[in-house]
This record gives structure tokens, C-alpha cells and sequence, in this order.
């Protein structure tokens, strides 16, 4: 990566003092091609551990490696020019000591060029939060429902609907901003909870299934593109469906092949177009 490449991407600090400010705009991204479309348009490209249901139909994000997602945010960053780039840490990789999450991070950003990493947890992480940050990686927090923790959970359902649960959720969100992290992911929480969190941390908030308050959004690409069919959640909007489009483009590329329409003349070497 060159050293101009690097400069003119969106950086941490940059992004950090948006609190408050224009809405942060954030999507997910998983190979080279679509970073590309995506970058110039997204101030945040999220290498997201989803990419293990989203890629490769796993029933959770739970088996995604640590390997899994280095190439992965490797191609994106190669891709992108302009995007911060941030890379999830998955499942297993952090959570047993700041020193285990320490080397997880470094793998990331040495191997992939990423601007930042990503850890799912609340107060039993803000002591590696701060750790990772006070060693110079720049840590995005993610706070309200965590996917790693699905089991624990009971699934992918909305939380923080009771008193207590809000207070829980709203304090991990203070520890984690405090321990130093430079943006929030507040993801699938009652929408009053995530106007809070914002209105109560210092770093800007990012939603997904949060509140219009957040001072940004993210969405998993394939989810807002209709190209993931397995279940669409509450919170995502379509702005396309492209997963219909590309069913009924390989139906008619079919077809054609088994009438024998393409090839045609014009997608052949040496063959001329036949004349009247």
C-alpha cells in the first residue's frame, strides 16, 4: 500500500470527530469487486465475520477463522482507496486475554493494511479495548446483540426491552467508549436504548437496527442488495433485488445454451455471422 493510498482514506481520528456531526455511512464488504463499487460512496467498509453466513452458509458466524477473514480484508483493501477499512476479530480470537487479542489484531493489521478491528462484548472487554488501543490499533466497539454470542442469547432477537437489561446494555456501551474505542456498533436494541447510548458517549454511535439518532448506519451489503435470501431482518431496507435479477439472468443464460442461441457468431474467434 502507498503511502498516498493511505493518507487519502477516511481515517480514525477523522471518523471519531463526526460525533454529531454528517451521518457516518457504513456497508459491509467481503471481496475486492464489491468493495470497488461500494467505496466510493461509504466512509467505513466493514469486513464483517457475517461473511460466514453470507459466503459460505455457515448457520453462524461462530466458525469463521481468524485466516477466514485476513483474506478477506486483505481483498478489500486492495480494492478500496478511499473507505476505512475495519475487519472483525471472530469468535474465539480475543476473548481470552488482551494479550490473545493483541496478536489476533496485529495479524489483522499487519497483514491486511485495515485501519482498525472490531470486537463484539462490553465491560469484560474494555480492559483488552484498552489495551489494543493503548498499542496503537484503533478498536470499533459492538454493543446490544452481539451475534458471536447467539447461544448465550437464545438467538438473533432484539434486546435491551426491560429496565434492567437497557441498563446492562447502556453501561457496556460507556465502558467500551471510555476504554478508548474510536466508534460503537449498536446493533438490534429498542430504539429509545440506542438514542441514549448516543446522547451518553463521546464517540460516534453506528446502528443497525439502533435508532435514526446513531450518528451512522451500517447494513450488510448482500441484506440491503436482495442478494441474501435466507431471512431478512426487521431492520433492513432493499434498495434492491438483485438476487432476483441474477435468478433471472441465469435462467435465460440457460435457456439459450440449451437451444443453442449462445454462443452466437459474434462470441466466437473465426466464425462469421451467418447471411442472407
Amino acid at each position: 500500500m502507498s503511502a498516498s493510498n493511505l493518507t487519502a482514506r477516511n481515517s480514525v481520528p477523522a471518523l471519531r470527530a463526526r460525533k454529531g456531526g454528517e451521518p457516518i455511512v457504513c456497508l459491509t464488504a467481503y471481496t475486492a469487486p464489491v468493495a470497488r463499487l461500494l467505496d466510493p460512496h461509504v466512509d467505513i467498509l466493514l469486513v464483517g465475520d457475517s461473511l460466514g453466513m453470507v459466503v459460505y452458509g455457515l448457520d453462524s458466524t461462530l466458525p469463521v477463522t481468524l485466516d477466514m477473514m485476513i483474506a478477506h480484508g486483505a481483498a478489500v483493501v486492495r480494492a478500496s482507496e478511499r473507505a476505512c477499512v475495519v475487519v472483525d476479530l471472530p469468535f474465539g480470537s480475543y476473548q481470552e486475554s488482551k494479550e490473545a487479542a493483541f496478536r489476533a489484531s496485529a495479524r489483522v493489521m499487519a497483514e491486511t493494511g485495515a485501519q482498525a478491528v472490531k470486537l463484539e462484548g462490553g465491560l469484560e472487554m474494555a480492559e483488552t479495548v484498552a489495551f489494543l488501543t493503548a498499542r496503537g490499533i484503533p478498536v470499533m466497539g459492538h454493543v446490544g446483540l452481539t451475534p458471536q454470542s447467539v447461544n448465550t442469547l437464545g438467538g438473533y432477537k432484539a434486546v435491551g426491552r426491560d429496565a434492567e437489561a437497557a441498563e446492562r446494555i447502556a453501561a457496556d456501551a460507556r465502558a467500551i467508549a471510555e476504554a478508548g474505542a474510536f466508534t460503537l456498533v449498536i446493533e438490534g436494541t429498542m430504539e429509545a436504548l440506542a438514542c441514549r447510548i448516543t446522547e451518553e458517549v463521546a464517540i460516534p454511535t453506528i446502528g443497525i437496527g439502533g435508532s435514526p439518532a446513531c450518528d451512522g448506519q451500517v447494513l450488510v451489503t448482500d441484506d440491503m442488495l436482495g442478494l441474501f435470501g435466507a431471512f431478512q431482518p426487521k431492520f433492513v431496507k432493499r434498495y434492491a433485488n438483485l438476487g432476483e435479477a441474477v435468478g433471472e439472468a441465469a435462467a435465460t443464460y440457460a435457456a439459450e445454451v440449451r437451444s443453442r442461441a449462445f454462443p452466437g457468431p459474434e462470441h466466437c474467434f473465426g466464425m462469421k455471422k451467418a447471411t442472407n
